[in-house]
């Protein structure tokens, strides 16, 4: 091969590795993520059970940085103990050593039965699981097809006495190649890959065997990091986890660093083959690890906690609570998680609305203050569940998922606006009627409170329909909309009819009255359309509000529209 020819080989086969660990990943997470995830928290009872549960997760997921940010995000939730889970990623580490042995035997002509099988089985199945049992195939016939490619452009590799001339020097710099394969291993997010790679090239002489037993310690100590970096926003109880680990494993690696030549000439004993070497040592050393620090687990638990302590609790409304980063590989974990976050963000802003009463009722400044404030809080939850979304969707989505992604998005927006109603609409009407010192008349006065318990009445049901998609509720909720035209016209009839009368207090707060009255509905027809996608996708409704050509009109009344 000619040396452009070498260099896109070499390159497109370490992409093609990372995209097929990338996909072994997902997959795995799609069609078995919710076992994967309970195995963890129930079978982390001890340190032996948790350390086991952790090498077979890990070695069925690939990937010890994945199971890291799973457990980071257990922990951060109180849903397991810090030492327990510093033992199932002490497991974890030995699970992807074992992922690499598997990987470094000569199966690599599987690679086009595994491809074949992922393809068709992808094709013809719609169903999650199948799908991801399908993609888990293609990944690993990725892998094993990049290890096929690497091995082809290694071999030249050999043969150049340039190459042979810089890593030969380099080879004398372990701690430069060390920190070279640290860094290397945190930009792509998987030792596995990075060892694999070393593997390659040191089973085709081009690396000499010391230098590559430094890489592998550098690639062992960079998947500890690229967890901890990636939490960098996440509470203390989440960052102690990949905390530990890359203390565990910094410990061995770096006195070890210093004796790879020795090592390297003692392991070539056991399998002369340099490729075997380095994966011998890769699993040596986690083993090691493991044996050392499986005991020591409470006492890095307790390192770590003083590393790294809590910070002080402050009540924070502005910060979503159930958005977990850990699920979005699997599309329906994830949208369960935003709609969580959904009903949470509607409790405040349904605070907001029986806050906003007590404001008009009260003229109540420092309350209108708070209610404002919660605005802002409630602004940025909405941009914190819109960004989640966004990543969910660049997920593949089912034609359900894909409905319900919409749904959503479309009532976490409208919620949004019904809080900029209460900040922008209602607070500054109150704001005017402190200002003049206005009151309403007691019949005003309970007309607002009779809409705008209504209101709060179709609010606890639009949340409902939001949450269990029942299509009699959904009927219910839109029949209200119809009830809630009705209720205006009503009140505003009996305002006007104060009007005539000369009542002063009416006369004072009628803009005021009138366009209260007037938000609350425009809050309502924010809560109804949640129904919309439901009855849509049943054939509740009508393709048009407009009645045929010389239909009978429909006379307005407070009962509830029927729908087809």
């Amino acid at each position: 091969m000619s040396g452009t020819e070498l260099f896109a080989t070499f390159l497109g086969s370490v992409a093609l590795l990372l995209w097929g660990v990338r996909m072994v990943r997902t997959g795995m997470m799609r069609a078995f993520g919710a076992t994967l995830r309970r195995v963890i928290a129930t079978r982390t009872r001890t340190r032996m059970s948790a350390f086991f549960a952790g090498l077979g997760v890990t070695g069925i997921l690939q990937s010890s940085t994945a199971t890291a940010l799973l457990l980071a995000s257990f922990a951060g939730r109180g849903l397991i103990a810090l030492p327990l889970a510093l033992a199932v990623m002490l497991g974890a580490d030995v699970g992807s050593s074992n992922a690499a042995q598997i990987f470094s035997f000569d199966i690599k002509w599987l690679w086009a039965l595994l491809m074949a099988f992922g393809v068709f089985a992808f094709i013809s199945s719609q169903a999650d699981k199948a799908r991801g049992v399908a993609r888990i195939s293609i990944g690993l016939g990725c892998m094993l097809l990049a290890l096929w490619h690497l091995a082809a452009a290694a071999a030249p590799l050999k043969e150049s006495q340039a190459i042979r001339s810089m890593l030969t020097g380099l080879a004398g710099e372990p701690i430069l190649g060390f920190l070279v394969a640290a860094a290397i291993t945190w930009l792509v997010h998987s030792s596995l890959s990075v060892v694999l790679l070393v593997m390659s090239l040191a089973a085709a002489h081009v690396l000499p065997q010391p230098l590559a037993l430094a890489l592998v310690l550098g690639a062992n100590v960079g998947g500890a990091i690229a967890p901890l970096l990636s939490l960098s926003g996440s509470p203390p109880a989440a960052r102690r986890v990949p905390l530990g680990n890359l203390a565990m494993r910094a410990c061995l690696a770096i006195p070890l660093l210093f004796a790879v030549t020795p090592l390297a000439a003692w392991l070539a004993y056991i399998d002369p083959d340099p490729g075997r070497v380095t994966i011998n040592f890769h699993t040596t050393f986690n083993l090691v690890v493991a044996a050392v620090f499986l005991p020591l687990v409470y006492f890095v638990a307790s390192f770590a906690e003083r590393i790294m302590p809590d910070r002080p609790e402050t009540a924070d409304l502005g910060q979503p609570r159930h958005l977990d980063p850990n699920v979005l590989d699997t599309p329906s974990e994830a949208l369960a998680c935003a709609m969580r976050e959904t009903l949470h963000l509607g409790d405040r802003v349904a605070d907001m609305l029986r806050q906003a009463l007590v404001v008009i009722e009260t003229s109540d400044i420092k309350l209108m203050r708070d209610v404002e404030k919660q605005d802002d809080a409630v602004d940025r939850v909405y941009e914190a569940i819109k960004l989640y979304l966004v990543k969910v969707s660049k997920e593949g989505l089912s034609d359900e998922e894909s409905r319900r992604y919409l749904e959503i998005l479309t009532f976490t927006t409208n919620l949004e606006h019904i809080g900029d109603i209460i900040d922008k609409n209602l607070m500054e009407l109150a704001a005017k009627k402190i200002k003049h010192r206005y009151a309403f008349s007691p019949e005003g006065l309970a007309e607002i409170r009779s809409f705008h318990a209504r209101i709060m009445d179709n609010m606890r049901l639009s949340y409902n329909v939001f949450a269990t998609r029942d299509v009699a509720l959904a009927r219910r909720l839109l029949a209200e909309k119809a009830a809630m035209r009705a209720a205006e016209l009503s009140a505003s009839d009996s305002h006007f009819a104060r009007l005539r009368e000369g009542r002063p207090e009416s006369i004072e707060t009628s803009s005021i009255h009138l366009d209260i009255i007037r938000d609350l509905k425009r809050i309502n027809g924010h809560l109804t359309s949640v129904a919309y996608p439901i009855l849509e996708v049943t054939g509740e409704l009508h393709d048009s509000r407009l009645r045929e050509p010389n239909a009978e009109p429909v006379i307005a009344t407070d009962k509830p529209v029927t729908l087809r």
